[in-house]
């Protein structure tokens, strides 16, 4: 996580004395800065960059809604990507040091939602969906070339979702759905009963595939979502169940590479909370925990990740997001709530740590 110094370092002097008074007073209070997109009172949307209170620095506006944010610490770039079926995608830089860019999907193509940047910050990484084709496709950005698209990959499955990159760089942990859609059926989920729900890792060098967990039988209807990545290198992963609404599957699990998934095993109580929908999951390394939110169940669980034990379930109503903190996490919800902080905004699904 980049701290407060570390952010102004990376901003420079001249932009934090462009923010207003309140804002620059807000910074320098700050341990922590993150990024959230939202939808104004008057229906507009737009990015916000916060401090660990969850105070609003600056807004950045935005042609439509946006769902999952990306960073890279190389390039100081950010990147909101459009909700599905959206086919925007919007690079922006906390610092201002270059001008917004907005990329459009290519014919056939639409964003869903995610994607995460290269190491050295020189590739952009989308999930997509080839609608005519129905699979999932990674698009491949140029970030030293205004993001001009490059190329493409299989996801190696069916409505991807999220995506996040290893440690060294090397590989691609991808959640692919499993649920088909179509952008002339809007938000239609249009396989319920054939679902192929699966977790892959993918050689960022060559776009081939190296591991694929597919869902067992029983969990078919079981959709991967969401993934992070703990200090062990562990892949962490949430899901959202499309199943009969009184069953109580596994929400959330693990892996290392190798290796086969693992459920976590939450008490009852527990799962019940998360009402068989996982929105947002993130790690917080340093502290070896890991954080689920559900808006539908409105609550935020946090589990310690050496033994899958619960630490703490709280209520919030309308649980979004989710990112670590210096220690815990911090959430938001759709009513306005991030951190210690109400704001008259609906704050989307996720938070992204500006690090």
């Amino acid at each position: 996580m980049v701290d407060r110094r570390a952010f102004l370092k990376m901003a420079g002097a001249g932009w934090a004395a462009t923010l207003a008074p309140r804002a620059a007073f807000a910074l320098s209070q700050a341990d922590a800065v993150f990024a959230s997109a939202f939808m104004a009172p008057d229906g507009s949307y737009g990015i916000a960059t916060l401090d660990d209170r969850g105070g609003i620095i600056e807004r950045v506006p935005l042609p439509a809604r946006a769902h999952g944010m990306t960073f890279s610490p190389a390039s100081g770039l950010g990147v909101a990507f459009a909700r599905r079926p959206g086919t925007y995608a919007l690079i922006f830089s906390p610092r201002r040091a270059v001008s917004p860019i907005v990329i459009t999907a290519r014919p056939e193509r639409h964003f869903y939602g995610h994607g995460c940047f290269s190491a050295d910050g020189r590739l952009l990484y989308a999930t997509e969906n080839d609608f005519v084709g129905q699979r999932g496709m990674v698009g491949v950005y140029d970030a030293t070339d205004g993001f001009a698209r490059i190329g493409e990959f299989p996801t190696y499955g069916v409505g991807p979702h999220d995506m996040t990159l290893s440690a060294d760089g090397g590989t691609l942990v991808i959640a692919n759905g499993g649920i088909e859609t179509h952008p002339d059926f809007g938000r239609t989920k249009l396989n319920l009963d054939h679902m192929q729900p699966s977790l892959v890792l993918v050689d960022t060098a060559t776009g081939g595939l190296i591991e694929q967990h597919v869902m067992p039988e029983n969990l078919r209807q079981l959709s991967t979502r969401h993934v992070d990545i703990d200090a062990d290198g562990k892949i962490w992963f949430a899901c959202q169940y499309e199943g009969p609404r009184n069953d109580l599957p596994p929400l959330a699990g693990s892996f290392s590479r190798g290796e086969d998934v693992r459920f976590l095993s939450l008490p009852e109580e527990a799962t019940v909370a998360l009402a068989n929908y996982v929105g947002a999951i993130a790690v917080n390394r340093q502290d070896g925990l890991v954080g689920l939110t559900s808006p539908k169940g409105g609550a935020c669980i946090t589990v310690e990740g050496r033994t899958g034990n619960v630490i703490s379930t709280q209520r919030l109503a309308d649980a979004a997001g989710i990112a670590a903190a210096s220690h815990g996490f911090v959430t938001s919800s759709y009513g306005g709530q991030l951190g210690e902080t109400q704001s008259a905004v609906a704050w989307d699904q996720h938070i992204v740590r500006l690090a």
